[in-house]
């Protein structure tokens, strides 16, 4: 590529010459190149150095590399000979489309200057044992040829060098990946985005043994582009300084009760979380998510940060929220020694199977269902435990000991079922997935078989049931599509046993709170039933759950093991459930003491029968099962659990 001249100002004194050969700074005053139209975008004048020429690009480096021995022949052919540079003095110096400088007689003093000095926070001197260099711009790379000799005078080959520069067409023109492409310790970084940057400095550091980045910013780039540049100087300057680790380094579970660095978001456990730690006496600190990039550079930046400021046991997340799909995250906590307790509420695989590194020997995985510990294992957590859903005693509390209970007459009822249709959820999920014609009309019929089969898995299940699909999904369809499918189906099965449970209540002329696909799939029931849009979870239901003689509960098929959390809320709003049989529920509560569960249809109209008949033996369940509840299935307990486990494992 052949950078075009720059037409001087009228009246600029102007000679224009190919260079070859050497390059020094006594021929040239001032360099501008142009670059080419590219993109739509119109070319761009950039005034690569200034005043002083080559002597400028070296004037912003650290005293350390000054100070390297210079009696070496000067660099040959530094400047690619295709590149037709002009030398001229402009009558206004100020070059276009970039800051204002200062007065060209000073500028090479001033930028000599900043180097001798501390500037924004970076180390006065250059330590190599304890510093990982990084240079911001490579410009015409007289700089990063001093860079390379310093480090080699001190290190040997075996330096360490680190370049930010996402200037394709400069460094198309430059040719400096080209000539220093065989040395094995110099790393380019040409990400054009600053928090992916990031990223990739943050690895380079974890290879380099946790070094601090010492930052080294060519002035010119950041005039050039003053958000990604600056920005970079000032993370790397300001969280990333030399002797960070050494502060990281304190000894974790010191203290009687854990400190607790909690990774937040929306999602709806972290309040409760954070309420029980405040119960318990937990010292904790949240940490914000506001974005579904997690490896950005303020999330990096405010961990770090608050790591050295609170000193905390261990990280706690729920569905391994923050952590990123790179695995910057889980590298930097393990470079830290400080482990991360994943608390995982959904289905596990859905979420681990967008992470390309997620195994880390810092890590503790915990799971609501006791199913997915055998394959969580197998993919290589050492550290796996069960911990199911719990409840929020605070919130669900009996009518009389709540302040906020306002009787609502359209929500009073003798039986009541809360739960989505999935008839939504299948129909978007199937518009995901490429399924073939034959297969499209066959999926309600394998969901069907699936809901019945006792295997836990959709793909264990389709590997033992139908090979020749299982293969067609492997071959044809990418990750992505393939859980969407499996997903489908998983959702298709559990509307057809949900459509089945709730067809057992029917009789009682229940009240069916949900989305308005039951108005579909219930289109042809002739008996009275009552139909109720969404409740809010937090504002509502604490208070609807009271107002039903009987709260009917049927599971996911999602979880063919494990318990919901209205199996923990409605006990504890002071108010009875007759729920599923799972197999985990008698680890939970005692069966006919403390919790009444039906195993088909069938049998659940005569329990929700025999119960409206019986009010006294309604109440004495609500009264074991909401003692059990208070006592092993509070969110306080699951709290202790995680800590304790936690301490063993790493204390």
């Amino acid at each position: 590529m052949t950078a075009k001249p720059v037409t001087p100002a009228a009246g600029a004194k102007k000679t224009t010459r190919k260079l070859e050969g050497i390059f020094s700074g006594s021929e040239l005053r001032d360099i501008k190149i142009t670059l080419p139209e590219q993109a739509g975008l119109p070319a761009r004048a950039l005034h690569m150095l200034g005043p002083g020429g080559p002597e400028r690009e070296l004037a912003f480096l650290p005293p350390f590399f000054h100070a390297a021995p210079t009696g070496q022949p000067a660099p040959q052919n530094i400047v690619p000979q295709n590149i037709v540079l002009e030398q001229y003095v402009p009558e206004q110096p100020a070059p276009e489309n970039l800051a204002p400088e200062q007065p060209t007689s000073q500028a090479p003093r001033q930028a000599q200057g900043q180097a001798q000095g501390q500037t924004h926070g970076q180390p006065a001197s250059f330590d190599p044992q304890q510093h990982l260099p990084v240079l911001l711009g490579s410009g015409l790379g007289f700089a990063l040829e001093r860079l390379i000799n310093a480090l080699r005078q001190t290190q040997g080959e075996n330096f360490r060098l680190i370049v930010v520069d996402k200037e394709e067409d400069i460094l198309q023109l430059s040719a400096l990946r080209e000539r220093y492409s065989a040395l094995p310790g110099l790393y380019w970084v040409t990400e054009k985005d600053s928090d992916l940057a990031t990223d990739q400095l943050v690895r380079l550091q974890m290879d380099a043994g946790g070094k601090g980045f010492y930052p080294i910013v060519n002035p010119f780039y950041s005039r050039l582009d003053r958000p990604y540049y600056s920005a970079l100087r000032d993370a790397l300057e300001s969280s990333m300084r030399a002797g960070f680790w050494e502060k990281a380094a304190y000894r974790k579970f010191t203290g009687a009760k854990p400190r607790i660095l909690l990774i937040t978001s929306r999602y709806f456990l972290i309040g409760e979380v954070q309420a029980a730690c405040e119960r318990l006496g937990f010292p904790c600190r949240l940490i914000q998510i506001d974005t579904d990039e997690y490896g950005h550079t303020e999330f990096v930046e405010e961990l770090l940060a608050a790591v050295i400021a609170f000193q905390p046991d261990f990280v706690l997340t729920i569905n391994h929220l923050g952590v990123d799909r790179e695995g910057i995250l889980l590298n930097l906590l393990a470079r830290l020694r400080l482990p991360l307790a994943s608390w995982f509420v959904d289905n596990p695989h859905l979420v681990l199977h967008l992470y390309n590194s997620v195994v880390s020997p810092w890590t503790a995985i915990f799971t609501w269902d006791e199913d997915n510990i055998p394959s969580l294992r197998a993919m290589g957590f050492e550290e796996v435990s069960y911990l199911p859903l719990g409840v929020d005693h605070t919130r669900f509390v009996p009518a009389a000991e709540n302040p906020h209970f306002a009787p609502r007459p359209e929500w009073r009822s003798q039986v009541s079922f809360v739960g989505n249709s999935m008839l939504h959820k299948v129909d978007k999920r199937l518009e995901k997935t490429p399924l073939p014609p034959e297969m499209k009309g066959d999926y309600q019929r394998m969901a069907a078989e699936f809901g019945a089969s006792p295997n836990r898995s959709v793909r264990g299940w389709l590997q033992e049931s139908y090979p020749a699909w299982f293969a067609h999904l492997n071959e044809r369809m990418n990750t992505e599509e393939q859980l969407a499918f499996e997903t489908a189906l998983t959702w298709e099965a559990t509307l057809q046993y949900r459509l089945g449970c709730v067809r057992a209540i029917l009789p009682f002329n229940p009240l069916i709170v949900g989305d308005n696909g039951w108005l579909q799939l219930l289109a042809d029931v002739k008996t009275p039933w009552v139909y109720h849009s969404e409740l809010s979870y937090y504002t509502d239901l604490p208070g609807f759950y009271p107002l039903s003689d009987i709260n009917f509960n049927c599971t996911s098929k999602q979880m063919k093991g494990a318990v919901n959390q209205r199996v923990f809320d409605v006990p504890a709003a002071g108010a009875f459930v007759l729920t599923d049989w799972r197999d985990q529920l008698a680890g939970l509560f005692e069966p006919g003491k403390e919790v009444v569960a039906y195993h088909s249809p069938e049998e659940a109209e005569d329990l929700a029968r025999y119960y409206l008949a019986h009010s006294e033996a309604r109440e004495k369940i609500i009264r074991a099962a909401r003692a059990r509840v208070l006592r092993d299935h509070s969110y306080d307990q699951r709290l202790k659990a995680i800590a304790a486990r936690m301490r063993k494992v790493w204390g």
